[in-house]
């Protein structure tokens, strides 16, 4: 069995905020197990999702928390009928303009 081996560096204060570095390892095929403390203060759980993003040659792991909101059906469904309304109503004018021009 293999064993998972990780350096922890000296905890730093960084504007106020707890800053921990860890050196991993990358496994065969890009795997990166991270340990349970760096998942724990980055608030990330078993089956999260996250967004990495590579920014000047560094990887920016961040938990995808999506924001959940309470819609009122009838009303978006008011909204994208005007909305398909308009656009119909524009491609009119649109076709219009073209045949008298033509």
């Amino acid at each position: 069995m293999n064993k998972l081996t990780f350096i922890v560096s000296v905890t730093e204060i960084y504007h106020g905020a707890i800053i921990l570095r860890i050196v991993l390892k990358i496994r065969k095929k890009g795997i990166l197990i991270l340990p349970k403390k760096l998942r724990e203060k980055a608030g990330i759980n078993e089956g999260d999702n996250v967004i990495v993003e590579v920014r000047e040659n560094m990887l920016i792991i961040k938990p995808l928390k999506p924001k959940i909101v309470d819609i009122d059906v009838s009303l978006l469904e008011e909204l994208l009928r005007e909305e398909f309304r308009l656009e119909a109503q524009k491609h009119r004018e649109i076709f219009r303009k073209n045949a008298i021009s033509s």
